[in-house]
């Protein structure tokens, strides 16, 4: 892996989040509503003189263009700024939202990754048979139903027909002074439905993508070479096979991170889940524009990392393009 290779993409990187932090700015600020009402409305009232200090206190009587500077200058020393509504740093809020988030998303993206390879490997065996026909099947299904819709399902499902799951929250409030082993039992058992929901989507797209990626590859020189010279199906498919499919199913995990997230926002509301979604739903609803700002930096930040670490991961997977600046 080449410095040079690391520097440029780090810069890349850089500038992708200039221009997400004048984009997110300029998106909220020219949205219809006005925080000082909302902030205002909390207060109990919605005077001339009030609104004109809220405005006052948070800048917002300033020019759009001098706010956009002070914005930039805030982010580029660490400081996202104070929420409206909470009177706390962004940083702080987030967090404290972060660690839920995070869970949620990594335990998605690896139960998709790792089932939906899986279904695509054993589909790819034989691309005639039955496994194949209900791998493609419920690839197609998991891809078309939204990530809400099988969210309320579930919670119908198993909040009245099979009550076996929590459908609300992170963890038991009669559970939080009990000992560590219990709590995280607890935490995994609230985490079920939630990190299944945005799974299925992605799991499904896994199951696609790896099922015709492999279908390519074991129809090589080299894998039927590697048959004649006596290697089991096992060894050919998950040793000489699987990591040469695996080079688009890495690009397919970087860019899908980013979903993964936005994703996370609407299954965060629907079970109710502590994390940085909840907080950007409930920032949009009081128009605090520091949080919403904040939480969006902070995600597009997560996704340009991901990114980079995906171009590493498939340089070091594909030798050909190592020697490449």
């Amino acid at each position: 892996m080449s410095t040079s290779f690391l520097l440029r993409r780090i810069a890349y990187g850089l500038l992708l989040m200039l221009g997400v932090v004048v984009l997110n700015f300029l998106l909220i600020r020219l949205a219809p509503g006005d925080p000082a009402l909302v902030i205002a409305g909390e207060m109990g009232g919605a005077t001339k003189e009030m609104l004109a200090s809220i405005r006052h206190d948070y800048g917002l009587d300033k020019p759009m263009i001098t706010q956009l500077w002070i914005y930039i200058s805030d982010v580029a020393r660490g400081d996202l700024g104070e929420s409206f509504f909470f009177n706390q740093p962004v940083s702080t809020l987030i967090s404290h939202r972060v660690g839920p988030t995070i869970l949620l998303v990594l335990t998605a993206q690896i139960l998709s990754i790792i089932f939906g390879v899986f279904m695509g490997v054993i589909a790819a065996r034989k691309p005639n048979g039955p496994v194949s026909a209900f791998v493609t099947v419920f690839a197609t299904i998991g891809y078309a139903v939204p990530v809400f819709w099988t969210g309320i399902m579930l919670i119908i499902f198993f909040a009245s027909a099979i009550p076996i799951f929590p459908v609300e929250g992170m963890q038991s409030v009669r559970l939080r002074d009990a000992g560590f082993f219990v709590q995280v039992v607890d935490v995994l058992h609230h985490l079920a439905l939630p990190a299944f929901t945005l799974a299925v989507i992605y799991l499904a797209q896994y199951a696609r993508l790896s099922r015709a990626s492999m279908m390519e590859v074991l129809g090589s020189d080299y894998i039927r070479t590697a048959r004649a010279k006596g290697a089991s199906e096992q060894s050919v498919l998950f040793k000489h096979a699987l990591r040469n499919a695996a080079l688009p199913i890495l690009t397919v995990a970087g860019l899908q991170f980013g979903n993964l997230i936005s994703g996370a926002l609407l299954v965060e509301t629907v079970f109710n889940w502590p994390g940085m979604g909840r907080l950007a739903f409930d920032s949009i609803l009081r128009r605090d524009y520091p949080t919403i700002m904040g939480v969006l930096f902070f995600a597009s930040a997560m996704v340009v990392i991901a990114n980079i670490l995906t171009d590493i991961s498939y340089r070091w997977a594909d030798p050909r393009l190592r020697g490449r600046t």
